[in-house]
């Protein structure tokens, strides 16, 4: 959608909201009397500390206002628009502030009258704790699943605070959201991001339902035991896929399957699988922007796998520059805290000069290698695809059911009309 930069999607909060409107009475009740609040976790935080019913800030930031679907991408404010279109009353959400501000103060001991100056949404704050505070930088995040954010700066073709302003909007499937803004007065930086809806989770089910191997920390040695996947594909799709495909109606596979395959190449195919999904996304920013990434920053519990790091490079064929602090998250935030006015304990600009400790790693494959396996593994997203039935599919069963209830009465109809007429020439 252009006006909020995002597809139409549960992931996003609108249409939760929504679902708890539609189905939860007391929600319903709440909202009729005046005593709903929505927002984000962020939002019930600020909410609380700053004294809860007892006047507490209902506030959020940019960031997180941006994943709702119900913020205008360019003005940074509710969209009436959005709203009437979710059917979310306005008067339910917070109001909308910069990502570096003083919000309020908390209320109890023994921090009472402390400042709350910062909010970021999770992968804003890794993509701030990373550096990556200029146009053309990017940062991936490896949990449960896989996050990466591309910085697509601050020049527009809106006007915002008397400044010109434009931002990349996705035609590719990935999500138009704010970077941050650091101060009410300071120009929004915006980005491009993908989401993996699974990554560190397969290698959980591997261990949890599978039973392939007893321990997370096992994967890597088991994966490295082939040096191959003995051309076998895993697409962890076990909820539909996120960016850059948005298919609810992907399911999980493993294909290329032989009489040779051991567990080993099904655990590769499963760390493959998720550099391949950073592949795609990484494709689709291409493409969106027109400058290929030079290097790929990376953070989170699963980068501790070097055998993964080393698998992403060759994969994509980029360096992978791996963060010594695998949780930069909370860096982040305390960093545009620190930079708030009137705090100010903090200098980005000199900050992001300084070199940040990584690891690197570089590519030890040729374009012909990483370009073959991209390819297949594009024919086995292909496959899981269509698995599910999808809410269209639903609504096309129920109207044929209509109609095929409708034919009995139709034809006891019809057959009577038929007996009737009957009856009468033969009464003559």
């Amino acid at each position: 959608m252009p006006l909020c930069g995002l597809p139409i999607s549960p992931y996003f909060s609108a249409l939760k909201l929504r679902w708890l409107i539609d189905n939860v009475p007391a929600v319903r009740k709440a909202i009729k009397e005046g005593r709903c609040l929505f927002g984000t976790v962020d939002s019930w935080l600020v909410w609380n500390l700053t004294g809860g019913k007892d006047g507490g800030l209902h506030v959020t930031d940019v960031t997180n206002a941006s994943r709702t679907m119900l913020m205008n991408i360019d003005s940074l404010q509710w969209d009436p628009v959005l709203c009437r279109y979710f059917g979310i009353p306005m008067s339910l959400l917070p109001d909308i502030h910069s990502s570096s501000e003083i919000y309020g103060r908390l209320t109890e001991d023994p921090l009472k009258g402390v400042a709350i100056s910062g909010i970021l949404g999770n992968q804003q704050a890794s993509l701030v704790g990373e550096m990556c505070l200029e146009k053309g930088q990017a940062k991936n995040t490896y949990r449960d699943g896989c996050f990466l954010i591309y910085n697509t700066g601050t020049t527009t073709n809106v006007t915002l605070y008397n400044v010109c302003c434009q931002r990349v909007q996705s035609t590719h499937g990935l999500a138009t959201t704010i970077a941050f803004q650091m101060g009410p007065s300071s120009r929004p930086t915006y980005a491009l991001e993908g989401s993996v809806a699974v990554a560190g989770a397969a290698v959980k089910w591997l261990k949890n339902k599978m039973r392939l191997v007893n321990r997370v920390a096992e994967v890597e040695d088991e994966a490295a035991a082939v040096n191959t996947t003995g051309d076998v594909y895993f697409v962890p799709a076990f909820s539909g896929l996120y960016a850059p495909y948005w298919r609810k109606d992907a399911r999980g596979i493993i294909c290329g399957l032989t009489q040779f395959t051991t567990k080993n190449h099904i655990i590769r195919a499963a760390l493959e699988a998720v550099c391949f999904q950073t592949r795609d996304i990484l494709e689709a920013m291409n493409k969106d922007c027109g400058i290929p990434l030079s290097k790929l920053q990376v953070d989170g519990k699963m980068t501790t796998n070097n055998l993964l790091m080393q698998m992403q490079a060759d994969l994509c064929g980029i360096p992978v520059e791996r963060s010594t602090m695998t949780d930069v998250r909370a860096l982040g935030a305390a960093m545009v805290a620190g930079r708030a006015e009137g705090v100010a304990v903090w200098n980005l600009e000199e900050q992001a000069k300084q070199a940040i400790e990584s690891d690197v790693f570089l590519p030890t494959t040729t374009d012909e290698e990483r370009d073959s396996r991209y390819t297949k593994w594009k024919m086995a997203v292909e496959r899981s695809l269509g698995w599910a039935t999808t809410k269209k599919s639903v609504a096309m069963t129920d109207e044929r059911y209509r109609l095929l209830a409708s034919i009995p009465a139709s034809w006891f109809l019809i057959t009577s009309f038929t007996m009737l007429v009957l009856s009468v020439e033969l009464g003559r």
